[in-house]
């Protein structure tokens, strides 16, 4: 059995160092060591679910995942449902916490995604909470709520229309102290499915040729707008999440296959298209939306 390590703070950026680590051992047995763990945000979350359903599924059975037992990244991981959620997934014997109280910062826990009606659940169960946060924590306008209940609805729609497989949406908000300054808001929502590439295949890869890969895919998604459907009217959820999230200054990011595309404010510093990554299944997809500031619509 192989030890792979899970890094101390586990988001987006860390993850792809995991995903590496576990690249080393394509055929064996693996043991993820989250002993060490200290803080994770929904990327992590829901990156380490991808990753041990990827472990999973290549094996045959659950990974071990070995952790600290009575840590407070315990208790956290516990009020964002993991331990619910990871089910299945991991080969667990940290017992977690009998009273889980509920953070005012957590918008959504870990809460899964299979068909359209656990999209319309999602939406209904976190609209008054997301009024709460965004003109509270993050100073919107109470008419942001609406176009927010939109963006999470695509974000959460692109599993159900493109993935073929089960995935994950939770969202939370963190003080960005030395990054920002400010208060933001994480949305993550993931899958282990099919991924861009392939979902794209049969309809734009002949007109890419050679270039076709998972680069290409999310260039044609977020860049040009493409989408697996023949009738321009559909598919366009991608390109109204970025315009909505451009709007509030904010960031979105998503990672499939051996890539990563993103829109990029002045205040972030990840590159807008990464290629050659450690190969991550399905699809990643991570808004950031920041605390307003005075003058900012």
């Amino acid at each position: 059995m192989q030890i792979v390590t899970v890094p101390s703070r586990l988001d987006s950026a860390s993850l792809d160092q995991l995903l590496r680590d576990l690249a080393q051992f394509p055929g064996e047995k693996i043991l993820f060591d989250a002993r060490s763990l200290r803080w994770v945000d929904p990327a992590g979350i829901l990156g380490l679910l991808a990753a041990g359903t990827m472990v999973r599924d290549r094996q045959g059975v659950p990974p071990r995942l070995q952790m600290v037992e009575g840590a407070e990244v315990t208790g956290y991981l516990a009020r964002m449902n993991f331990f619910e959620a990871a089910q299945g997934v991991f080969e667990m014997d940290v017992r977690p916490p009998r009273r889980v109280w509920q953070s005012s910062e957590v918008l959504l826990a870990i809460t899964p995604i299979h068909t359209n009606t656990d999209v319309h659940g999602v939406v209904d169960q976190v609209q008054e909470q997301a009024g709460v946060i965004l003109t509270r924590k993050l100073g919107y306008p109470a008419t942001a709520v609406i176009p927010f209940s939109v963006v999470l609805s695509e974000v959460c729609q692109n599993i159900v229309e493109h993935a073929g497989a089960p995935g994950w949406v939770a969202a939370q908000v963190y003080h960005w102290t030395k990054r920002l300054g400010r208060d933001v808001l994480v949305l993550s929502v993931a899958d282990v499915g099919q991924g861009f590439r392939e979902s794209l295949a049969n309809t734009h890869a002949p007109r890419f040729g050679a270039r076709w890969g998972d680069a290409a895919a999310l260039e044609a998604a977020f860049i040009h707008g493409l989408t697996r459907f023949p009738d321009s009217g559909r598919g366009q959820g991608i390109q109204q999440i970025r315009k909505q999230v451009r709007k509030w200054d904010g960031a979105v990011s998503i990672r499939s296959g051996t890539a990563r595309i993103a829109d990029v404010p002045s205040w972030d510093d990840t590159p807008p298209l990464e290629d050659h990554l450690p190969f991550l299944p399905g699809a990643q997809i991570l808004l950031l939306l920041p605390a307003r500031v005075a003058n900012h619509v």
